[in-house]
Order: structure tokens, then sequence, then C-alpha cells
């Protein structure tokens, strides 16, 4: 594929990213008030081991939007949403994180100093939104995860 037709649909997702989350801040339910994340802190929310959420990315290796559910800390099911998302749920099925995976990839990049390693969260300590740029100088290295419409699983009894 031409490096200009993949930068053309990076630069669309990453356009489609951004009117979605001037929607979901607009309309946000999940929390009234989503807090940032200071310097290095780190969140204390502990993650369940079975949840669906929505996660919506732009990174060089996963971008769109997926539905995912999460089983035993393992990611079962991955859903494209959107033609993007759907072809790498199929080419690159093992690239969708569970949210656990996202806050170690945001604890890796504040080890490593990277120049954004930020996270807003929600009232209950789970993160809504993760912004990582390793070097702000360098290109295709950043990255942005949105994690909407989360559900906590049913506890087996």
């Amino acid at each position: 594929m031409p490096a200009g037709r993949s930068r053309s649909r990076f630069v669309s997702a990453a356009a489609s990213i951004g009117a979605l989350l001037c929607a979901t801040t607009a309309c946000a339910s999940e929390s009234s008030s989503p807090e940032s994340a200071v310097g290095g802190q780190k969140t204390t929310w502990e993650e369940p081991a079975s949840y669906d959420y929505t996660l919506t990315s732009t990174t060089q290796v996963l971008a769109g939007t997926f539905r995912v559910k999460v089983r035993d800390g393992t990611v079962t099911e991955a859903v494209g949403l959107d033609e993007d998302s759907r072809r790498q749920v199929r080419e690159v099925p093992g690239e969708v994180p569970t949210i656990g995976r996202l806050l170690k990839r945001l604890d890796q990049a504040r080890s490593d100093d990277a120049d954004t390693a930020e996270a807003q969260y929600a009232a209950d300590g789970r993160p809504l939104r993760i912004s990582l740029d390793w070097d702000e100088n360098a290109i295709d290295d950043e990255a942005l995860y949105v994690i909407s419409a989360y559900e906590p699983g049913r506890v087996a009894r």
C-alpha cells in the first residue's frame, strides 16, 4: 500500500477521533468531572477480571473503534466498529488491549520519561482517556486511547 494512502487513513482516523472526543467530552455520562493525572501519579483503580468497554485508538499499530470483552483478565472478543478496526481485528487480533494493559503502557511511558504521559480518570478511578507521546519531535510515536461504554462484569456466585 502506498505510504500516502496509509498517512491519509491515519489523518482521517485522527480527525474522526478528534470529533468523537469532542462529542464524548460534551456528553460524557461516565463521569461528571474526569480528573487529569498529575505527573507520575498512578491510578488506584483495580481492573476487574471481567468487563466490556469500547476503545477508540489512534496509534501506528492500532487505529479505530473496538468493542472489547475482557474475561479473566484477557481480551476474549474484540469487534471492529469501523472499516479500519474490522481489518485490524482480522490481521492483528492480539493488539487490542485490556484496560490494565493500557495502564501499563501509561506507567511505562512515565518510567521512560515520555514527553507526554497523561490520563483522565472517571470518579471511580478507571481511565477515560490516555495520551502518550514518547518524543514530541518524533513523528508517529503518539498514541491516544479513549475508553467509553465501560460495563463491569457480573460476579458469578
